[in-house]
Formats: structure tokens, sequence, C-alpha cells
């Protein structure tokens, strides 16, 4: 798997809720310009839960017509129903792309024992190489480094994860536990100096959907070791991306990106447009960022 600046990539709508294709390109072309490693489509940031089977099929051949053999394609596949994750899988798999990135049971939750039992099931039922998600702000519930292990030892097709937790004691464990060949990214913007520190491999990024030049060449000085740039990259670059984060994740974003002529900001319910309070926050955030 990749290794570098992935982009958890948003999904552009119309203003009657339709999905933009037209858009998606452009945005699409943007990342693929700006030397992004990896494209991971319909995760969070992607609004996924929204997004129907048929709909799925035409965003993943959109981001292929644009992206394959420039970019790794991620497409996340995701449910709290196992049966349901394996179907997605095969809509992955038909579509030749280079990988899944599967967020561990939400709402049902299960155990750590139990979310090994998942992994596993879902592992014996495809080729694709797999990427783990643990956020546990979304599903309620954190998957510890020894359960990590497990599910990479159980699973020979587990490659990595993408750790959310927020946790850098947490996560620092894993990475000190963890064999070579598993990739730890980091899955917030904000702590990928300190993960990619502490042998981290990549960030997949919600700042980089508006600003792929500068997470990239965040990345690359990390990953590089140049940690004295990446430091000032990382201080420069922080106050934008976590302003992205002021209300639910990707409806800022979705502001931000409208601003960049990139796309409409239209997200489908639950989500909805930020406050004004919040767009003034950003419009602040936004003009300092593009003086630096």
């Amino acid at each position: 798997m990749f290794k570098g600046t992935g982009t958890a990539l948003l999904t552009p709508f119309k203003s009657d809720f339709s999905v933009d294709y037209s858009a998606l390109k452009k945005i699409v072309e943007q990342q693929v310009k700006n030397g992004i490693d990896a494209i991971v489509v319909l995760g969070t940031t992607g609004e996924a839960p929204v997004i129907n089977n048929d709909e799925r099929k035409k965003i993943i051949a959109t981001v292929q017509e644009v992206a394959a053999g420039k970019s790794e394609i991620i497409v996340g596949t995701g449910s709290n129903d196992t049966a349901h994750v394996v179907e997605l899988n095969k809509i992955a798999e038909d579509l030749k792309v280079d990988g899944v990135l599967i967020v561990n049971p939400y709402y049902n939750k299960g155990t750590q024992a139990s979310v090994i039992e998942h992994y596993k099931y879902i592992c014996e039922r495809t080729s694709l190489p797999v990427i783990l998600y643990n956020v546990p702000s979304r599903t309620g519930m954190n998957i510890i480094p020894e359960t990590v292990l497990k599910i990479n030892d159980a699973c020979k097709n587990v490659k990595g994860i993408k750790e959310a937790s927020g946790n850098i004691s947490q996560i620092a464990h894993l990475i000190s536990m963890k064999p070579d060949n598993f990739n730890v990214y980091s899955g917030n913007d904000d702590q990928t100096l300190p993960i990619i520190a502490l042998g981290g491999v990549g960030l997949i990024s919600v700042f980089s959907n508006a600003f792929p030049a500068q997470a990239k060449k965040l990345v690359s000085a990390l990953l590089d070791n140049n940690y004295i740039e990446g430091q000032k990259l990382n201080n420069k670059y922080l106050e934008m991306m976590n302003a992205l984060f002021v209300e639910a994740s990707p409806m800022p974003l979705k502001y931000i990106m409208k601003k960049l002529d990139l796309c409409d900001n239209v997200c489908r319910l639950p989500l909805t447009d930020i406050t004004d309070k919040s767009e003034k926050y950003l419009d602040d955030v936004y003009n300092r960022f593009i003086k630096l």
C-alpha cells in the first residue's frame, strides 16, 4: 500500500443533491496534479452512508478515469453489517481498485474479540488489500493495539491502519509492536507530525481536499526526516487544518471548497450547511492562511 499523502475525498453534490460528477473530476484532477499518492473514496469525508450503490459505482469509475495509474485508489467499504461490507468489497473488486478502507463496526459496536471475527470474516472473502480504520469518535468503539495485531496476524491481506483515535500514546504503543510491513497512517491532519515521527508512513487527509500541495509538502518533509521544515509547515497549516473541524466534517470542508470554486457547498442530510458563526470563523482563518 501507499506511503505518503492520501486524500479522504469528499463527494460533491449539486444543489438538487445529485452527485456532481463534473466537479468530482475537477477535484481529482487537482489531486493528481499535486502528486497525491492515494485517493480514498467513499469514506467519512465522502459521506458514504448516504451514497447508494449505483452512485458508488459511478463515483469510483469517475475517480479511476482521472487517477488510475497516477494515484492509488482505495475505497471505503466499512459498515456495521459484516455481510454488507462483503457486498461493498465485491463492487470494489469488480472495479479493480487498489484496496479498501474498512472502519470498525459502529452503533452495534461489539467487543474486541468480535471485531477480530468481523475482520476475519471480511478478509477471507476479498482478495483486495485492506486498511483498517480506527475512529472512536464516529464509531463509539476503540480498537486497541493488541486487537489490531491479532487482526493483522489472522488476516494476511490487512496492510495497515488509518489511526484516528487521537490518542498518541496508544498509537506509539501500536507502532512499537507492529511488524515492519504493517503501515500506520495518521487519520487526523493535526497529528501527522507526531505519528510520522513515531514511525507512521503517511496521512489520510481531509485538509488535502482543498490544499493538496500543502499536505503533500508537509508529509514529504516528514518522510524525508526533515523535521525542522516539517515543524515549520505544521505550525503554518495547523489553524486551517483544525478549522475544517469547527463543525462535523465534511460540512466546513464543503464551505471552503466552494470558496475555492471546486464544488458547491452542499451536503446530504443528516449533514447541513454550517452556521453563520462558523462561516465567519472559517473566512477569518482562510484569509490568514492564503497570505502565508
